[in-house]
């Protein structure tokens, strides 16, 4: 209980395990769409592209925190947008487009923040630093999280047909792309919520790792929602915890407790992990086979 309790004396423990609830709930939910949707790879590009984003504020702002989260915002946004362009306009396919901006916006990025005088503040964006979090940072998060559980629950057919079946969604005469860009649109909302806390590069960490730990667990797509917000909020929370503890940086403590998660439900998982895996294989060897069957069934 000591080890429970002593960290909870202090303000700024609040503040992260609150930021880091709030993020886990819409970081769930998106993450979700992102594992089914196979978007793991436009949430990188995204991320990555808010750098230039950041650096551009800067040099033109200072450290104003508003005028970085909306550099960022637009940064994320010009991805998200750019991509979809090239993609309806080009040949090239939507992985390609967002792989192609994520290399050009991350070294456009790079070579702004080099150009900055003082790096102190633009490292917490890119490496995070939830335990310094202000009120300003929390209400960004209020206001993701509650965007993003709304437009969740008025547009949840939407999501779901788009997640399983785009290909339906727009053959139907479903708004399959306007679902689409508003789900890249809240992606990037939330990843600049999250910049503070968990940073460019570890932000992802937050939507995807309690996602694939979810869907190996999970047949049906409502668990699955539960079980990934679940499971952020307390990988969340025990990070953090252990972070105080141990003395490490918070951040990379919470991104490594979800990942440890996620790699014991890859070997563990009773129906999808690799023991289940290797129990079957070995099960279906062992099985007497009856003569002709093979060729019967064939």
């Amino acid at each position: 209980m000591d080890w429970l309790l002593e960290p909870l004396q202090y303000q700024f423990i609040w503040r992260g395990l609150l930021i880091a609830m709030l993020l886990g709930v819409s970081g769930g939910l998106l993450g979700c769409v992102m594992v089914l949707r196979r978007m793991a790879l436009m949430g990188d590009a995204l991320s990555h592209g808010l750098l230039p984003g950041i650096g551009i504020a800067y040099l033109l702002f200072g450290p104003h925190m508003w005028a970085l989260f909306l550099g960022a915002l637009g940064a994320g946004l010009l991805t998200a947008i750019g991509s979809g362009l090239i993609t309806r306009l080009t040949r090239i396919k939507e992985d390609a487009a967002f792989g192609a901006l994520f290399v050009l916006f991350f070294g456009v990025g790079v070579a702004l923040v080099s150009k900055a005088q003082t790096r102190v503040e633009l490292l917490h964006f890119l490496f995070g630093n939830i335990l310094g979090v202000s009120s300003t940072d929390l209400w960004l998060a209020v206001f993701a999280s509650v965007l993003t559980l709304s437009v969740f629950a008025l547009f949840y057919r939407n999501i779901v047909i788009e997640t399983f079946d785009p290909v339906f969604h727009r053959a139907a005469g479903g708004w399959g792309g306007a679902t689409h860009i508003g789900l890249l649109v809240l992606i990037v909302i939330n990843l600049v919520a999250a910049l503070q806390a968990m940073g460019v590069v570890l932000a992802l960490g937050l939507f995807l790792l309690p996602a694939v730990t979810a869907y190996l667990w999970c047949d049906r797509w409502g668990a699955m929602l539960i079980f990934s917000v679940l499971t952020a909020i307390i990988g969340s929370a025990i990070g953090l915890l252990v972070s105080f503890h141990v003395g490490i940086a918070s951040g990379p403590c919470m991104v490594t407790v979800l990942g440890a998660g996620f790699l014991f439900s890859a070997v563990f998982s009773p129906y999808y992990g690799v023991v289940a895996k290797f129990r079957k294989s070995r099960r279906h060897y062992a099985e007497p086979q009856e003569p002709g069957r093979h060729t019967h069934e064939h």
